[in-house]
């Protein structure tokens, strides 16, 4: 007797073992994803294990009742990685698989529905099912009966010749009465008849194809350092660090190219899906049609398409968002994490995963070279630089030869005024600047990480803010489809009121800016420019690419928006780029504060001037001596890192330290609350035994109200990450109150 650890996908971090019936013993294999009976329901899960013994009674287990696909589903390298990762993220088993597994095909679930194991499931099947017909193999002693249909005949001899499936409804379009004849070539024995899932059309269209520059001396240099490492097959981690416009995705080319040539495959993950689109198109410009593409913004049946070509080889390369990490990639040999330095990497909800970490880990145990690219690497990855856990490879200056950096100033919003539009935001030499990069018939991108209007609505009487009912926040008003006020949080949604709810006084005020404010600002002192605008609330996702396309054809004169306009856009054309309020991100109550909003500076200042002409970027703050922004003023990266380390170290703070932060949560305050103050006296009583373990909290989370619930939080340190995970298991394998929801975060990117 054999038996199967099968991992389901439910909120407990262990896999289940089952009894593996003779019938199902030479189609069960480790990535299987197999039916099972849980309790009194019937659900999927995946085997990760197989066991000639177990400790559990053979006669307490139940059996398997199917396995559902043809092949594993998960190849073994991808199994034992995503294993890890739930073991490092204390993540359920079960749940982790679901980040990697495919949707159903509908033949599966058509085959389990006729065995009658699908008796109550509500299961979701993606493709349609078309019938097809092959003729059958003729034996030494069959004859074929003459046939009276002259078509029948026609159409057998060409089953024949084609020696393969053949759908019925392409067979009625060259031969009027097909169906008829079909049916009658089964019923004598001749063919045999099926359902198969339709092929999902290509995806691309003709792509045109590109001439590769000649790379610069420090691009050679940096792919002559990968080389040797991914020509082995061997794993080593290096640190791209390349200045904004350095030529950073050509080297990603020709190590992909490489990668392709010996036959492997290869990941590249960016951080937003609106940079796909440009990526995929550079990628298929220099190596054809070989890629996936991966991202949320496809549907469950084009995901499944990209997945089950890679699976089967007949793709070697995933590009797309974080999820594309665990694309099953044939001989992995490559991994391209760009702008390694963004938050979205980090998955805030469910499995609570960081894909650039992972991406190393998946390197690790594949065999494979892992390149994290960036313009403003994470403090992280350069502390591994410094302690020889990763290589440093550098692009001093940009690939263009009439590309130089831009020249950035600051603007003291302290000593300077508003210019003629009267708001502070657009400041005179702001606007003077503006008012020259329009006669130059260049373009503009206006920075202001502030979506909707205004970011609230306040009585002038009596001083109400408009509060989310839901959340601990001001409710942000949106004026550009109707008045309204919505919270960013929940997504809750109300008229704006035209009195005051609690005093009853008319005219309420709103406060601040926001990008939808700007845009209306610069469309009233700017009539004759093309003013558009950035931000999730006019393009999500994808839809942003319909907004940059228009740049590059010079159809917009200003782009305002958040932080979508800072990511790795290529527009030839922005000479100017305007930073609004540089003080915003300082203001979070985030160890990380500085180091984002460094980032985030240098990241948009990175868009102006990357063609011929020269670039300006003009800095609006009220802090002009923070060293975030003295160090963003002369793109001096080294001189922030070597600031910011000290001050890490002194402090204790990641990635001198290894941090988890343990989030609880309940409708009711006190039950949160009190739950809070058990977690926080269980993690103490097992530092009392670890020195090395520090724990702080409870406290009420930055965001003490989040969708109706009340949030407080409870943070553990160490120096080593080992130190953290005796309390961090006992954390979650406790049992607290049934009200309450405790959830572990391991490297937290957020704090609030």
């Amino acid at each position: 007797m054999s038996f199967a650890r099968v991992a389901v996908p439910v909120p407990l971090g262990q896999a289940f073992s089952y009894i593996v019936p003779e019938q199902l013993a030479e189609d069960v294999r480790e990535g299987s994803r197999v039916l099972v009976s849980f309790g009194r329901r019937k659900i999927l899960g995946v085997v990760i294990r197989l066991e000639d013994a177990t400790d559990v009674p053979a006669d307490k287990l139940k059996p398997l009742l199917a396995v559902v696909d043809p092949q594993p589903v998960l190849p073994p390298e991808l199994l034992a990685f995503l294993v890890e990762l739930a073991r490092y993220y204390l993540a359920p088993v079960g749940e982790v698989m679901r980040l990697a597994l495919p949707a159903l095909e509908r033949t599966a679930t058509e085959r389990l529905d006729q065995a009658g194991l699908l008796d109550g499931m509500d299961v979701q099947a993606v493709g349609k099912l078309v019938q097809v017909v092959r003729a059958l193999p003729a034996t030494g002693e069959r004859t074929t009966p003459k046939l009276r249909s002259k078509q029948a005949s026609q159409i057998l001899a060409e089953l024949i010749e084609l020696g393969d499936w053949v759908s019925v409804s392409d067979l009625a379009r060259q031969h009027k009465s097909a169906r008829a004849a079909v049916k009658r070539l089964a019923e004598l024995g001749l063919v045999e008849l099926e359902k198969h899932q339709r092929a999902l059309d290509p995806f691309f269209a003709e792509a045109t194809r590109d001439v590769a520059p000649t790379l610069t001396e420090a691009q050679n240099e940096a792919v002559r350092a990968v080389l040797p490492t991914l020509q082995s097959h061997g794993f080593a981690g290096f640190l791209l660090h390349g200045v904004t416009g350095s030529g950073k995705t050509e080297v990603y080319l020709r190590l992909v190219q490489r990668c392709l040539e010996l036959g492997r495959g290869a990941i590249v993950l960016v951080p937003e899906i609106a940079l796909t689109p440009q990526l995929v198109g550079r990628f298929r410009s220099r190596v054809g049609d070989a890629i996936a593409v991966l991202h949320s913004g496809l549907s469950d049946l084009e995901r499944q398409a990209m997945w089950k070509r890679l699976r089967s080889g007949e793709l070697k390369v995933a590009v797309g968002a974080r999820s594309a990490l665990f694309a099953p990639v044939p001989d992995l040999s490559l991994i391209v994490v760009d702008e390694e330095h963004d938050g979205s990497f980090k998955q805030e909800e469910g499995v609570r995963y960081n894909a650039r970490d992972m991406a190393l880990l998946r390197a690790h145990r594949a065999g494979a070279v892992c390149v994290l690219g960036s313009a403003t690497p994470s403090l992280n990855s350069i502390h591994a630089v410094n302690e020889g856990r990763m290589s440093h490879l550098v692009l001093p200056d940009r690939a263009h030869a009439s590309a130089a950096l831009p020249q950035v100033e600051i603007v003291d919003l302290r000593r300077m005024g508003p210019g003629p539009s009267g708001d502070k935001l657009i400041s005179l030499p702001l606007h003077r600047a503006l008012e020259r990069t329009l006669e130059a018939k260049e373009q503009t991108i206006l920075f202001l990480n502030r979506r909707g209007f205004a970011p609230s609505l306040t009585c002038a009487s009596c001083g109400q803010v408009a509060d989310c009912p839901n959340c601990s926040v001001a409710l942000t008003y949106h004026r550009a489809r109707g008045e309204r006020l919505v919270c960013h949080y929940c997504d809750y949604t109300a008229q704006a009121p035209a009195r005051c709810p609690r005093c009853g006084a008319p005219g309420m005020v709103d406060e601040g800016a926001g990008t939808e404010r700007i845009e209306a600002l610069l469309k009233e002192s700017f009539p004759e420019a093309r003013v558009a605008r950035l931000d999730r609330d006019v393009a999500a996702g994808l839809k942003s690419e319909r907004i940059l396309d228009a740049v590059r054809r010079g159809e917009v004169d200003i782009l305002v928006g958040t932080q979508m306009v800072t990511k790795g856009h290529d527009l030839p054309s922005v000479t100017l780029v305007g930073v609004l309020n540089a003080d915003a991100a300082l203001s979070m109550p985030d160890f990380r504060a500085a180091e984002r909003t460094f980032q985030l500076l240098v990241q948009v200042a990175g868009r102006a001037g990357r063609g011929d002409a020269p670039g300006t970027v003009l800095i609006q703050t009220r802090q002009p001596d923070h060293p975030a922004i003295k160090s963003a003023l002369t793109h001096d990266v080294n001189a922030f890192v070597e600031r910011e380390l000290l001050d890490r170290e002194e402090l204790g703070y990641p990635p001198f330290s290894h941090v988890a932060l343990v989030r609880v949560d309940a409708a009711f305050e006190g039950a949160a609350h009190e739950a809070a103050r058990q977690v926080a006296e269980l993690g103490r009583r097992m530092a009392g035994e670890n020195f090395d373990l520090e724990v702080r909290g409870p406290a009420p989370s930055p965001l003490a109200r989040l969708r109706n619930r009340y949030r407080f939080q409870i943070m553990l340190r160490a120096t080593e990450r080992k130190a953290l995970r005796p309390a961090l298991l006992a954390i979650v394998r406790g049992r607290w109150d049934r009200r309450v929801r405790v959830s572990v975060d391991v490297d937290p990117m957020s704090m609030l």
